[in-house]
């Protein structure tokens, strides 16, 4: 006699399934467990673009926007004085005399400058400002709420500041300093002719400070005052 052989009904087949789940899991635990798990890279994953986009935008040295991170920083800064019609002041510092200090002591040397240099400057401006290096011995501060008198006066103190450090190589003392230039940041403001008009004033200054020779240098003997270069 032949044996029927037997067929699984769909409601059959659903309920092999069902037992095949793991333990203790209601229908459909696996999705939402698929869901969480997703979800959870992806947090991982923006995460590590978070922190690489700020590696890339970082002075790795002085720990810092570097100009690309500045520029960012610069460019949101006038797109909100704009729209709330805020103001904010650009100043551009040059450091004079580095390179002398980097050639005869090493850059180590140089480097031990920039960052009491950066130390200094986060000392002198609020919390909310920015400091960014523009490249080199170059440096950018966005200072907010300021008027144009303010930010000269802010920018001389920053020059005094700074030449007031002093550092010790070799036995040798040598002393650091400074030119800076500002541009006001107002609701016509635009951050590429801003950096300009910033960085023609620092000239100018640093022009001024040559001709008043009002900087510490090397010259002949360490820490004594002759023109800036």
């Amino acid at each position: 006699m032949a044996m029927k052989k037997k067929t699984r009904t769909p409601a059959r087949r659903a309920v092999k399934r069902r037992k095949a789940a793991p333990p203790g899991l209601p229908p459909g635990a696996r999705d939402k467990a698929a869901i969480r798990r997703l979800k959870r890279e992806l947090a991982a994953a923006l995460n590590q673009i978070g922190q690489l986009q700020a590696s890339a935008e970082t002075d790795f040295l002085l720990d810092v926007f570097n100009r690309r991170g500045f520029e960012r920083e610069l460019d949101r800064a006038i797109a909100y004085i704009k729209r709330y019609q805020a103001s904010g002041a650009l100043i551009v510092l040059d450091v004079d005399r580095l390179k002398p200090v980097n050639d005869v002591f090493g850059h180590a040397a140089g480097d031990q400058v920039l960052k009491a240099i950066v130390a200094t400057l986060a000392h002198q401006v609020r919390a909310s400002d920015v400091i960014g290096r523009l490249g080199g011995d170059e440096f950018g501060l966005l200072l907010w709420n300021l008027s144009e008198t303010d930010a000269r006066a802010k920018a001389a103190s920053l020059e005094q500041a700074i030449d007031q450090l002093s550092f010790v190589f070799g036995g040798r003392t040598v002393s650091a300093g400074a030119s800076t230039g500002v541009a006001i940041l107002g609701a016509h403001a635009e951050a590429g002719k801003a950096l300009e008009e910033a960085d023609r004033a620092m000239y100018a200054r640093k022009a001024q400070r040559r001709h008043e020779g009002s900087a510490t240098v090397i010259a002949g003997h360490w820490g004594t005052r002759s023109r800036v270069r």
